[in-house]
Formats: structure tokens, sequence, C-alpha cells
């Protein structure tokens, strides 16, 4: 797999999932969209390396997509199914990680049956790929070992993983069907209720309900809403906000539901996150 430079060159952009400080200078990342052949099952690589001085931290919080996700580090290697709440990494020393966001439908292909034992929880890759998923761990070490920023061990380490995962293609008519739904929420702001996705793929909400229960292991309703929460993060970010303004545009009956939403999940109220980014601190 070739890098791709432009894409890195603009990787320290802050992607709306992440709740990422603005003072946080912990870590580089670095990302690269997955081969063509892999479109259906994996989105994209991404492979932080960092250093925090000795006695510190650098917690990283993100809102996940509805997604699962393989990271092996220097010293773990873990699938994760989807967090429903708040995801949090503590960052410590110096290390670095390749990870793979995988395609909604990727998550049963590699748990081999249903998504919902895996929501939010972790357990060892070799528990899900076997043999396959220690060869890939050393595959990945080995490359990034010698130097973790180097484009090369990068290429290395990503051709690992697309090794390792070729044999699930190609995806199932189920799997493409909820990564066409997840599309569907995640590109449009004006979703805002589950009986709009029904209409739109012709599906009871039943139907869509155990497909997205199967598949991702969480419920409809929580797609819409932690599209909105990414989106509501990326808003205040960008500051100055009129919270009413946000709440409004984001489908909220009113301020004070933004509020709620936001602050059960993230811990803070749209108010001190949007302050902090002001403050750039």
């Amino acid at each position: 797999m070739k890098p791709d430079s432009d894409r890195r060159a603009s990787s320290d952009a802050i992607e709306r999932a992440h709740l990422k400080d603005p003072g946080d200078a912990s870590h580089v990342m670095h990302r690269y969209p997955a081969s063509a052949e892999f479109q259906d099952l994996l989105q994209r690589f991404w492979i932080p390396v960092w250093s925090v001085p000795p006695g510190t931290e650098a917690p990283q919080r993100v809102l996940q997509y509805p997604v699962s996700l393989i990271v092996v580090a220097h010293d773990y290697a873990r699938f994760y199914g989807v967090v429903s709440g708040l995801s949090t990494t503590t960052l410590t020393g110096t290390g670095w990680a390749v990870g793979v966001m995988c395609a909604p439908a990727a998550g049963t292909l590699l748990a081999r049956g249903s998504m919902t034992r895996f929501t939010d929880r972790h357990v060892d890759v070799r528990e899900v790929l076997g043999l396959v998923g220690e060869e890939l761990v050393t595959r990945v070490r080995t490359a990034m070992a010698p130097d973790p920023s180097d484009p090369a061990a990068h290429a290395t380490a990503m051709a690992a993983y697309e090794d390792a995962l070729r044999p699930l293609l190609p995806v199932d008519e189920e799997g493409l069907l909820v990564n066409r739904v997840v599309a569907f929420v995640e590109g449009d702001r004006d979703v805002v209720r589950v009986s709009q996705v029904c209409e739109r793929f012709d599906l009871s909400e039943r139907a869509l309900q155990r497909l997205v229960h199967r598949r991702l292991g969480l419920t409809p309703k929580w797609l819409i809403q932690r599209r909105r929460l990414q989106e509501a993060a990326e808003r205040l970010r960008t500051g100055p906000v009129d919270l009413a303004e946000v709440a409004a545009r984001l489908g909220y009956a009113d301020q004070p539901h933004l509020t709620r939403d936001f602050g059960q999940v993230t811990g803070t109220t749209p108010r001190q996150f949007a302050d902090r980014y002001a403050a750039g601190t």
C-alpha cells in the first residue's frame, strides 16, 4: 500500500468524534485510507505516535463512530466493540499504535456472530482472529519497532492488516445494508428520527432494530444521537456559538435537551466545552 501523503499532511485536523483538548500536543496522528478492495470492510487506518512528559498523562476522549476497531500497539493488541458512551484512552510515556476503523459490516464478520456481546468492551485481538491475529501482531510490531514515524513502516503495518482481513471479503448483503444505513444517518443532518431511516430503506422499525442490534450492538436511535453529539462538538469547537441555535440546527426540541444529552455522555456541558476551545487550553 502506498501511503497517502496529502492525507497525512493534514492528519492533525481534529475529527468530529475526537474531543481533543485544544492544548494537547502529546501526539502526532497519521491517517491513511484503506485500499479500494476493502471499501466495504474497512474505512481507514490511524497511527498515533506519542511522547508524554514523565509524571503527566494525556487523556484522549472520543465519541466513537458506530464501528468496531482493531488496534495493535507496542504493548497491547485489541478488538473493540462500539463504546456507547465516551471512549477514553490515556497516553503516558512514549509509544505508538496502529489502528483500523472497520466499516459497520465488519464487526459481525470478525466476531463470527452478533456484536451485542462486544458493546462497551474489548478483547485481545487473538480471541477473534486466532493464529491470524498472532501473525498480525508480530508483523505490525516488527514493522513499527525501528521508527514508528516512518511512512514505510506504516505501509508495511497496514499491509499486514489487509492480509489478515482479506479472507473476510466479500462482505455479505446484510453487511452492505448496514453500511448504507450508517452512511445515511451520518451523512444527512436532517435525519433526526428513526422513522426517517425506516422510510429510506423500506424497513419496518422492528427489522431496522434487529439489523442494527446484530451488526453494531446498539440501536438506530443511538446512531442518530451519536451523530448529533459529534456534530455538536464540531460546532462548539469553532465558536462563538449560540447554544439555542446549535440545538435547533441539530433537531433538538430546545437547548436544555442538547445540554442534557451532551453532558450525560461527555461529562461536561456544551458551554464548558465551547469555552475551553475559546480559551485554547
